[in-house]
């Protein structure tokens, strides 16, 4: 402890130089919120195999006990998200699930709809050339509205598997105005306290096209629908090579961006534990996001505060909950990378065309060693000061190795 403390001093007179307010990195950190999904703490794979992990939640039950065994360790991840009907309960009963998350000491959050999974959905959902495919999708999405209600979430957030894998196998245009015509049934369902995040994907399921590719075609679909319909980032939706930092920009300008499913990859959509390839990355899209947060500028600064954080990863071979923590520590770590850039220092190099002193700014931020101001942090507000090292020590792992057993399944209510 007299080591941390020595290093966090060091830390805050070197950051004190730089002009930097130390209270108020503090005070931002302690307000970090990051969702975890129920999904992640189910057994997962890939198209060739589900690799089975002893201990690996079934029910939903045991999925909200790994999402606040995450917090406790954390102190930053209090919600945790469903996913419909994954995690519906047999008799229905929402408020018990809801009573039964609170007394775990976090919430519930997002509802993610499943219009994927049915043999009905190989054609699609919405976007489904047969009429009585596209009610059916659109019945469970405004089912997910009404499980909302009953669970106090404040999220719908849509992502469709829809597209086509050959030329010619359908109609473009119609299919454009299918999913049109059908979010815009949704969304004139949603309730006005409550938001619509649209996700997109530029490829798979779906080989030959996807319905909603890329960042521009939900900006699109949302802006046709209304301003609580906003587009959602996941980190691993892009081509390679994508400036995923710049559409952050820009959708935030636009008042646009609702939420973020944070992961990592190396090739394609691989849900790898977030900045575990690209740290650089993750720190770039945080710092766009704390700017817009500590601007002037509207409507960038209010979008920024009322982002969604949420994980969304597939544990496919390293464990279930450690991973899901070491994720939520990078989100962190990355965040107090963001909150230390000297922005001042740098809006001046930047307006001087100063382009080496501007990118040394930046660099000089994200090669900080922010640690001891993280343990701080932790140990302040009453967690652990290294939280991956506090959950392998603290026994839960071995109990329900023992308890669960493996699961021949991914996972459902009960």
């Amino acid at each position: 402890m007299n080591n941390h403390k020595k290093e966090y001093e060091i830390l805050c007179e070197k950051l004190e130089s730089r002009n930097i307010d130390i209270s108020s990195v503090i005070e931002s950190l302690k307000s970090q919120k990051i969702e975890t999904p129920s999904w992640g703490y189910a057994n997962s794979g890939t198209r060739f195999q589900t690799f089975l992990w002893r201990g690996a939640a079934v029910t939903t039950l045991q999925k909200i006990d790994d999402a606040a065994m995450v917090h406790k360790m954390t102190g930053v991840a209090p919600s945790v998200a469903l996913h419909i009907p994954w995690d519906v309960p047999e008799d229905g009963d929402f408020s018990a699930l809801k009573q039964y998350t609170e007394s775990k000491g976090i919430r519930l959050g997002s509802i993610n709809p499943n219009v994927f999974q049915d043999d009905i959905y190989m054609l699609g959902s919405l976007c489904n050339p047969d009429p009585d495919t596209r009610s059916a999708a659109l019945n469970h999405l405004i089912e997910c509205i009404g499980i909302m209600e009953k669970t106090g979430s404040e999220i719908l957030t849509l992502w469709f598997a829809d597209g086509t894998n050959y030329a010619g196998q359908d109609s473009l245009r119609e299919r454009k105005h299918r999913l049109e015509s059908g979010l815009k049934s949704v969304y004139e369902r949603l309730p006005s306290n409550k938001r619509m995040l649209i996700e997109y994907k530029f490829y798979e399921p779906a080989f030959y096209n996807t319905d909603i590719p890329d960042w521009g075609t939900s900006h699109a679909l949302c802006l046709k629908l209304g301003e609580r319909a906003q587009v959602l980032v996941d980190i691993g939706h892009h081509a390679q090579g994508v400036n995923i930092e710049q559409i952050v920009a820009f959708l935030l300008d636009e008042g646009k961006l609702g939420g973020f499913h944070f992961n990592n990859r190396k090739y394609g959509d691989d849900d790898l534990i977030v900045g575990s390839v690209n740290p650089f990355e993750l720190f770039l899209i945080f710092n766009e996001l704390v700017d817009a947060e500590m601007s002037v500028d509207q409507p960038a600064s209010s979008t920024a505060k009322n982002i969604a954080y949420m994980i969304d990863q597939s544990h496919a071979i390293e464990g279930k909950i450690a991973p899901m923590i070491y994720s939520v520590m990078n989100c962190q770590t990355a965040f107090a990378k963001a909150l230390i850039v000297e922005r001042d220092t740098l809006s001046k190099a930047q307006r001087a065309g100063d382009v080496l002193e501007a990118h040394r700014i930046l660099n000089r931020a994200f090669q900080t060693d922010v640690e001891p101001l993280l343990i701080q942090v932790r140990t302040e507000s009453g967690y652990p000061a290294n939280p991956l090292d506090a959950y392998q020590k603290c026994g839960y792992e071995e109990k329900i190795s023992k308890d669960r057993g493996i699961a021949e399944t991914a996972g459902g209510y009960q």
